[in-house]
């Protein structure tokens, strides 16, 4: 083999001047006098709309542009020669490390265009969970692998990273951060962010920004992925991220799920045009047996090298079309697989040869095949600093050949062969696949069988050459809904009788007793794997099991000034918010720091940042919500390496006390999530005391057996806000059996006060003596009560959704109440109409006492709650008093710094003196 025939081309794949455009592009470049645009195939068009330049979002006056056949991009004729955005066709070649996205369930996005096609998504399309793609359903199998690398999974890892650009979707307002012009656009696709730091540029701005990517404003509050290990392989990016499937729709987990027959007419307007006809293309014996096929419109007559071509461009290649022919087959050949090859026939009048309205309408494009071929490896995994080696193989060249000619081209000569194979990686936009090849086998009969089963599969697939390492497999899952308080050994006997764990690989690293959940380290993949969907159809003791896969974060790589922010989202409060907030974070954050408390509770995200020296908490909820996190928080604080992490509230509930006290409102109303998160950057922090309350019934159990009344054993509950007896108590439990018989109704604050005033009007009329059915001590000294109907401990001077239950007015009887005073305050509550009077203002109640300990015994049944969670609590005894440790929250700044625009904090960005 010459030498002539290898050449080595350094910098990154991004960075490659050569990016395969066909000859129509370059020949409307240079009458444009400018180099090549990227893959592109311009064509001039007549328009017959409105229509506007991707590149400069200006509008195209006339009657003629310039658009690529095969993504659409338009272009004025000045702008060809500045282009730098590539074409959907050399996208793939151009990813420096392949990661699978993250894609959720089928919705509307209003003014959003598609990634690949670059068209509006007036249909329902698909958005990445983890970055800012968005793709039409049947354009989902060509979109390359280009997320975020969140973590480090064992393959590409590296501590620099550079900024994640991600083109078009901004708001019309974006302004570049290197020309300070607007850089966004809602009529097209158009401006560049990285998804990291967000900082927003022109295509043509962008390239002289300093690559290395410091994560922007928020870069103390991100976890860094360099931080982030998860041996993932085969789980989806859905379980990866903890996204929740159930409405998923997708009808399959697999990479090729769409771009099938429904959708694919998105690109082919059906004519009336009897001089037209339309083919069905399929690229490969895959597309054959998924009956996915990609619809093209071509003249009744026309040459082999346009359809061929026209073929290509549906599938998003541009490769030369004298390399691919077209088979046809009848319904037969289709069921056999047998396909008769029509080119063949005449093999030397392919230039002649037409297609007629008798031909076929469904045909398979096909590579020719190759005696030599020039193809890439890349060594990206030994970090030698260059993209990829070219080499020429032929047919006798196998993967120890080649690894053997590319291993001096890398300046390994001394190294012995064993020591490195060659992995096969397609990265499918779902999911990344390897495969190591043997070392006997021959490469063009490995690429040809590629080619035949996908001719777009083998624009998506890489050869990379990699050190024969042995890998240490770890696995991390988190089972839930086990009994609690069981013992290591109970709990492996149940897992080894539920799960059939192999104990030679599976064992159980962590236990949370109180919370009835153990985390296993596994070290085989396929365990892994049959341990996470067994787990999802098991029940003991009729309870279902939950599991979450855990990332493991590396504490020693966690830079010093870093305190990032652990954030739990309740999806069900608020209406949809929590849903969107959710996609928000995992936007600005690292989405391993985002867990949502339907799936698992808090208790994932606990575990995940078990080991991080300091960290923050911000709570997506209620005032209930709240509370459940401060109580999981008090449950293993003992087992955290941060036992004391500061919390903060977005407030999603109905009432949000807790919230407005904390200065951060009476309810989110859209805010921007960025400015959420610099609002808890810079937060002060402060203590909050927290009670526990000890729930001691006379009354036996229901349903003692054989007669023999048991007493009731004693139950504990936290309280953070208040806790109310009486009539207070009666409302939010009539309030909480309206909820559960009609759930879809209540989905927004307005109304759940609304079912608050109606259930209150209905108890207007009602007396009741709570005082002759209760008896208080407060620091073990008798108090009386006067005639009331409700008795409140309040915490927090937030009561009933802002109301001031205790009063400014001064007393010399009490302390100026505070949340950190460790006192609790009394007040009483003579009926419905006090209550509204104290949620109007115009009255405050009725102040009883102030202490830090407190028996009240309860003489007949009361309806009792705590924080909003209501009950009837049997006659016995309630005993309130300190909860240990105060809590330390985050309350929203008053002196919130003067920022300006906004947008111009999200990324510290720095631009080299020199240009490009």
């Amino acid at each position: 083999m010459a030498d002539g025939t290898r050449s080595v081309r350094g910098g990154s794949p991004a960075s490659s001047p050569v990016l395969g455009g066909g000859g129509r592009a370059t020949a409307v470049a240079a009458a444009a006098g400018g180099s090549s645009p990227p893959g592109h195939g311009f064509r001039r068009v007549t328009l017959t709309k409105p229509t506007f330049c991707h590149y400069c979002t200006d509008f195209i006056w006339g009657l003629a542009g310039y658009q690529c056949e095969v993504c659409n991009f338009m272009s004025h004729e000045k702008c060809l020669k500045n282009i730098k955005i590539p074409c959907s066709c050399v996208a793939p070649s151009l990813v420096r490390v392949p990661v699978a996205h993250c894609f959720g369930s089928p919705g509307h996005y209003k003014r959003k265009f598609c990634t690949v096609c670059r068209k509006s998504l007036e249909s329902p399309a698909l958005r990445c969970e983890v970055c800012e793609l968005h793709v039409h359903t049947d354009c989902i199998l060509f979109a390359c692998s280009d997320c975020r690398q969140c973590h480090q999974d064992g393959h590409q890892d590296h501590d620099t990273y550079h900024h994640h650009w991600r083109e078009g979707n901004l708001s019309s307002s974006a302004r570049c951060e290197v020309c300070k012009k607007t850089c966004g656009s809602s009529e097209v696709l158009s401006g560049m962010r990285c998804e990291w730091c967000g900082i927003l540029a022109h295509a043509a701005c962008y390239v002289i920004v300093t690559p290395e990517c410091t994560f922007g404003r928020l870069r103390n509050m991100i976890l860094p992925p360099s931080c982030v290990q998860l041996f993932s392989r085969n789980f989806s990016k859905l379980h990866c991220f903890r996204v929740t499937e159930n409405l998923q729709t997708e009808p399959d987990e697999d990479d090729d799920v769409d771009g099938s027959t429904q959708g694919s007419t998105k690109d082919v307007q059906i004519s009336t045009d009897s001089s037209k006809q339309m083919l069905k293309i399929f690229d490969g014996n895959d597309a054959v047996k998924r009956n996915q096929f990609r619809l093209i419109s071509v003249p009744r007559i026309a040459k082999n090298e346009e359809v061929v071509e026209a073929a290509l461009r549906a599938y998003y290649i541009n490769d030369d079309e004298q390399e691919y022919e077209l088979q046809t087959f009848t319904q037969q050949a289709l069921l056999s697989d047998d396909v008769i090859n029509r080119n063949d026939a005449v093999e030397d009048s392919n230039l002649s040869s037409v297609f007629r309205e008798s031909v076929p309408e469904a045909w398979i494009i096909r590579a020719k095949p190759k005696d030599e071929e020039v193809i890439r490896i890349y060594p990206a995994w030994l970090k030698v600093g260059m993209a990829y080696v070219s080499l020429r193989v032929n047919k006798d060249s196998t993967t120890q050949t080649v690894v053997k000619e590319v291993l001096p081209l890398l300046g390994k000569q001394t190294e012995c062969l064993e020591n490195y194979k060659l992995v096969e990686v397609l990265m499918g936009s779902k999911q990344v696949q390897r495969m190591v090849l043997d070392n006997q086998e021959l490469i063009l009969n490995r690429l040809k069988d590629i080619r035949k089963t996908s001719i777009r599969q083998m624009n998506q697939t890489r050869l990379y050459i990699v050190e024969n390492n042995k890998s240490i497999v770890r696995v991390n899952l988190l089972v839930g809904g086990l009994p609690p308080q069981l013992s290591r050994e109970e709990y492996i006997n149940i897992l080894k009788a539920e799960l059939a764990i192999k104990t030679n690989v599976v064992s159980v690293s962590h236990v949370y007793q109180a919370q009835g959940a153990v985390v296993l380290e596994i070290s085989c993949f396929s365990e892994a794997e049959r341990i996470y969907m067994l787990v999802k159809d098991t029940t003991v003791n009729d309870k279902p099991l939950n599991v979450v896969v855990i990332p493991e974060v590396v504490a020693s790589k966690i830079p010093q000034n870093c305190c990032p922010v652990l954030v739990f989202v309740n999806p069900k409060s608020g209406g949809l918010k929590g849903r969107d907030l959710l996609y928000s974070f995992r936007k600005l954050l690292n989405p391993h720091q985002v867990f949502e408390l339907t799936n698992g509770g808090p208790l994932p995200g606990f575990h995940t940042f078990c080991k991080v020296p300091s960290f923050r908490v911000l709570v997506c909820g209620g005032d209930g919500t709240v509370g459940w996190v401060l109580g999981a928080l008090e449950e293993i604080r003992h087992k955290l390496a941060c036992s004391e992490p500061s919390v903060a509230i977005l407030p999603l509930g109905t009432g949000n006390d807790l919230g407005r006290v904390l200065r951060w409102g009476a309810g989110y109303s859209g805010e921007d999530p960025y400015s959420i998160l610099v609002s808890v950057d810079e937060a002060d922090d402060v203590l909050m005391d927290r009670w526990t309350i000890l729930l001691d019934a006379d009354e036996p159990a229901e349903g003692a057996e054989n007669g023999v009344a048991e007493p009731e054993p004693p139950k504990i509950v936290q309280m953070n806000n208040y806790c109310g007896l009486g009539i207070d108590a009666e409302l939010s439990l009539d309030f909480h059996h309206a909820r559960e018989e009609e759930p879809g109704k209540f989905n927004s604050r307005f109304h759940n006060k609304g079912v608050y005033v109606k259930v209150g009007l209905q108890k207007i009329s009602h007396t009741r003596n709570l005082h002759k059915d209760i008896k208080l001590q407060v620091d073990q000294q008798e108090v009386e009560l006067p005639s009331i109907e409700g008795l409140i401990f309040i915490n927090i001077p937030s009561w009933g959704s802002g109301a001031d239950l205790w009063g400014s007015d001064s007393d010399n009887r009490f302390e100026k109440p505070r949340i950190d005073d460790g006192l609790l305050e009394v007040v009483g509550v003579t009926g419905v109409v006090h209550m509204g009077q104290v949620q109007g203002g115009f009255r405050s109640g009725i102040r009883i006492a102030q202490g830090s300990y407190f028996r009240v015994t309860l003489l007949k049944p009361i309806p009792v709650q705590v924080d909003g969670e209501p009950w009837i609590q049997a006659p016995g005894r309630i005993i309130i008093s300190a909860a240990g440790p105060k809590v330390h929250m985050l309350k929203k700044s008053k002196k919130q710094k003067k920022t300006g625009n906004m947008k111009e904090m999200r990324g510290d960005m720095s631009i080299s003196e020199g240009g490009r």
